[in-house]
C-alpha cells in the first residue's frame, strides 16, 4: 500500500529502499498527516527560491521533467536565487536520487567540485 501510495513520485521503475517504506511504517498516521501538512504550509507561507535568494550560497536545483508532484516548469523560478544552477533531467519524474541515481550523483559530486572553497 505504502509502495503504491508512492508511485507518483515516479516515473521510471525504481527500487524504493526497504528502510524507507520501514521509515513511513514507523509513523503514526497522525505524524504523518501533520508532516505533510506542515510541509506544504512552509511552502505557502513563502517559496523556497525566495528562501535561498538572499543566502548567498551555491545552490544546485535538480528537477524531473516528468514530475507528477511538482510542476517541472517551476524550476524555472530558481532563476531568482543568485547564480543558481538549474538541471531537468528528462524522463525523470520527483525523486531523480531514485529514478537516475548516477546522473544525480554525477550532477552532486561536480557541484560539489566547482563549489568547494579553494
Amino acid at each position: 500500500m505504502i509502495r503504491d501510495a508512492l508511485s507518483t513520485a515516479f516515473t521510471r521503475k525504481a527500487r524504493i529502499p526497504d528502510q524507507f517504506i520501514a521509515d513511513i511504517r514507523g509513523m503514526t498516521y497522525r505524524s504523518l498527516t501533520a508532516t505533510d501538512e506542515a510541509s506544504s504550509a512552509y511552502v505557502k507561507e513563502r517559496p523556497i527560491p525566495d528562501r535561498l535568494a538572499g543566502l548567498g550560497l551555491p545552490t544546485l536545483v535538480i528537477f524531473g521533467s516528468q514530475d507528477r508532484r511538482w510542476q517541472p516548469s517551476s524550476a524555472q523560478d530558481y532563476r531568482r536565487v543568485p547564480h543558481a544552477r538549474i538541471e531537468s533531467l528528462d524522463g525523470v519524474g520527483h525523486t531523480p536520487m531514485l529514478e537516475d541515481p548516477d546522473t544525480t550523483g554525477a550532477l552532486l559530486h561536480g557541484f560539489a567540485l566547482e563549489t568547494a572553497p579553494r
